[in-house]
């Protein structure tokens, strides 16, 4: 009897053991079926997915996908947070495997939640650990705060987005204690302070004034006063935010300075003594960042080289201290301009408008204390093909419009250029309808003179062409006026040589008239002149002939000498030819007067 009950409990046991065995294959069996056709599934998870921090804490989390077994090429996600619990402070791209943003990552703490939207460029990612974003959020109260994923998605690089995400996780992280929040000014403590014993000094630091700020600077200088009775002063550098400070001086010194730090957050505490004893001690919060932003390259979306006149392109980074405040951008020889922290986080950030040629872009990443890295990279803009002029006028005639017409992009714009002989080009600018073609009606009536026409186009986006050749039009007065014009250059040659025969005439009429006059006062002058010549030379010929008398009727009273003889021979040969030499001088006058 005995025997046959534990026969039976054995064969109870066994049949027991058969049906566990059994229940652990029909498992195994419905295990390895769910799993089969997940080989290749995604799935969406939180890093770290569990954590204990104090209230006003601050702390980060990531979203991570993992697909092991095929290439995925775009995510969706909406995660959930209890906002009476978390406060999310900010997002961060950087490690990101996305490199294009369908719907840049935001956060709502009204609504307690994160979005995100993102590409990742073919051949897509294959991992385990694929970082989406990182969350960084803020401890507001105690309790147990939840991560879920609201909804999500994990497309495959199949060509066909078909979605493999079998998995969302989730994260819980115990929120506890009071926090320490950075103070705004040196805070106080007094451990075992003793009555009568020193109050905590005011400190101040030249070198690192405000304790919410961060400063490129190793070194650092602090200052505070001494009260009369103060006999020793114990000081402490260090990463403790309430130490109590053990190295003493006496007498107490009233400043300190500490040299060559590591990047973080310090505090410099302060305590005096007088003949109490030990009082309360300062602590004052001081932070320093002397790394720059990591290193970062310019990634264009459209290439290096594009027709796009306001390309697109990525070059965010982090800063793992004080973070990122700004970015610098200098595009070619343009000066540099601000971008701010927000604008890139935008990604893709676009450039503003350029016009075709090869240039370099220069970004600098500045933290909050200052530091800075750069990153360069060179580019170049196309051309767009230039308009095509196909009517113009060779030549106008004077006041009237001119007319051009001809085709380039649709819905574009022509800056049509006009240069008259050497003066400055000018540009107006004419749109182009859905055909692409364009007709341009200048504004003013041509002037007269030779002009050079030339187009640019510009497309819908603002891209540029280079110019067309340059065409040549002549604007000509009009036939009536050119007779007129002839009749008038006709006139104007000959007036002024009718008007020189005029003057030339008077001239020799006045000269004529002059020169009568002249010779009727000459021969005047020349009769008075002859007449008076005669008298004078009748009175000399008279008084010679009187000598020559004389001489002859000496000559009869007595023989001459023949110094005397001479004299009168001489006499009359002198008398007789100046009478010849003037009569012949008065003759030749009448002769030129006449």
């Amino acid at each position: 009897m005995e025997k046959t009950m534990r026969d039976k409990r054995q064969e109870t046991r066994d049949k027991g053991q058969g049906t566990k065995r059994l229940l652990f294959a029909l498992l195994v069996a419905g295990f390895l079926l769910l799993v089969a056709p997940s080989a290749e599934a995604a799935s969406l998870y939180f890093s770290p997915s569990s954590g204990s921090y104090t209230v006003g804490s601050a702390f980060s989390v990531s979203v991570y996908i993992s697909s092991a077994e095929q290439a995925m090429n775009a995510a969706f996600g909406i995660i959930s947070f209890p906002q009476d619990k978390l406060e999310a402070t900010s997002l961060s791209k950087s490690g990101s495997i996305f490199s294009l943003w369908v719907q840049e990552p935001s956060f709502s703490n009204a609504a307690g939640t994160i979005n995100f939207e993102g590409i990742v460029l073919n051949p897509g990612f294959t991992g385990a650990t694929g970082k989406v974003i990182s969350i960084n959020f803020r401890a507001k109260a105690a309790g147990v705060a939840t991560l879920n994923f609201f909804s999500g998605s994990v497309l495959a690089n199949d060509g066909k987005g078909t979605n493999i995400l079998a998995g969302l996780g989730n994260a819980q992280f115990s929120l506890g204690g009071a926090a320490s929040t950075a103070p705004t000014v040196p805070e106080s403590t007094t451990p075992s302070a003793v009555s009568g014993a020193p109050s905590a000094p005011q400190i101040s630091s030249p070198t690192h004034p405000d304790p919410n700020e961060w400063y490129a600077q190793k070194d650092a200088k602090f200052i505070w006063t001494i009260p009369s009775g103060v006999t020793g002063v114990r000081l402490l550098v260090g990463k403790i935010p309430a130490a109590i400070p053990t190295v003493i001086y006496t007498p107490a010194i009233n400043e300190k300075e500490v040299a060559n730090l590591d990047d973080g957050i310090w505090y410099f505490h302060v305590q005096l003594r007088n003949a109490n004893g030990w009082g309360e001690i300062s602590h004052f919060r001081f932070q320093i960042d002397i790394k720059p932003p990591e290193p970062f390259s310019i990634k264009f979306i459209d290439g290096k080289e594009t027709d796009n006149p306001q390309p697109t392109v990525i070059f965010d980074t982090t800063d793992a201290l004080s973070g990122i405040n700004y970015y610098k951008i200098k595009i070619g020889e343009g000066d540099f301009f601000n971008v701010s922290e927000a604008e890139v986080k935008n990604n893709p950030y676009t450039l503003p408008l350029q016009s075709p040629g090869k240039r370099t872009i220069l970004v600098q990443a500045f933290d909050i204390a200052g530091n800075y890295s750069t990153a360069v990279e060179e580019f170049i803009i196309k051309p767009i093909n230039p308009p095509i002029i196909t009517d113009y006028p060779q030549k106008l005639q004077s006041r009237e419009i001119l007319t051009v017409k001809g085709k380039s992009y649709p819905d574009g714009q022509v800056i049509i250029w006009l240069q008259k002989d050497r003066e400055e080009a000018k540009g107006q600018s004419v749109k182009s309808g859905k055909d692409g073609n364009f007709v341009f009606i200048s504004d003013e009536k041509m002037e007269d003179g030779v002009y050079k026409l030339w187009a640019e186009a510009i497309d819908s986006r603002g891209a540029r062409s280079v110019p067309t050749e340059k065409f040549t039009i002549t604007v000509e007065p009009a036939k009536l006026f050119q007779i007129g014009s002839w009749t008038i250059n006709l006139l104007a040659v000959l007036v002024p040589i009718i008007s020189l025969i005029i003057v030339l005439l008077l001239i020799i009429l006045y000269g004529w008239h002059k020169s009568s006059l002249f010779k009727r006062r000459a021969r005047k002058e020349i009769h008075e002149a002859e007449s008076i010549l005669h008298k004078a030379f009748d009175l000399l010929k008279e008084d010679i002939q009187d000598q020559i008398k004389l001489l002859e009727r000496t000559k009869t009273k007595r023989q001459l000498t023949e110094e005397e003889e001479k004299i009168m021979s001489q006499l009359k040969k002198d008398l007789e030819k100046a009478e010849k030499t003037i009569r012949k001088e008065i003759e030749d006058i009448e002769k030129e007067i006449k």
